[in-house]
């Protein structure tokens, strides 16, 4: 089971940069996430999310694969690609993971104008390991973590916004 995390930033420069530290923690095996997502609110009051990946690019790319396969067992592979891919798209662009996007916009309208949020779910992580990836100056905003957990991490996020990091 995951466990969501929300955590303000006081801009989006902030939360994209952190999200960056997330994908090399990724690579380093210190962090599972099943999404992450940059929310943010301008100072028109506008939330916008933006998305990691896209659901639509990797449904193409599994459509294509298989498309080409069955193409091949009736000796059209190429007008098997393109129809794999083609629905692949579709199905990639209409399927929903990880956070849910009504959500995260009402997150969004939580937050102040030109600020920003990181929302993930993490599938698991080393605790330890992982806060220095996002220590900057934050509060977490919504969370399924234990008391001690969240406390931990707004413990953490504090730290960085006095400078004793």
């Amino acid at each position: 089971m995951s466990d969501l995390i929300a955590i303000a930033y006081p801009d989006q420069a902030t939360a994209e940069r952190v999200r960056g530290r997330l994908a090399e923690a990724i690579k380093a095996k210190v962090i599972e996430i099943d999404d992450a997502v940059v929310v943010t609110r301008d100072g028109e009051g506008k939330v916008k999310l933006q998305q990691a990946g896209s659901a639509a690019g990797v449904g193409a790319a599994g459509g294509a694969v298989w498309g080409g396969l069955i193409g091949l067992l009736f000796l059209a592979p190429l007008l098997g690609m393109a129809v794999g891919a083609a629905a692949g798209a579709a199905g990639g662009a209409m399927s929903d993971y990880g956070v849910d996007d009504r959500f995260m916009k009402e997150l969004g309208e939580k937050l102040t104008p030109g600020s920003a949020a990181l929302i993930v779910m993490v599938r698991s992580m080393t605790a330890d390991k992982i806060l220095p990836n996002i220590q900057e100056k934050g509060h977490v905003i919504q969370s399924s973590l234990s008391n001690e957990a969240e406390a931990q991490l707004n413990e953490a996020l504090a730290a960085a916004g006095s400078g004793t990091a």
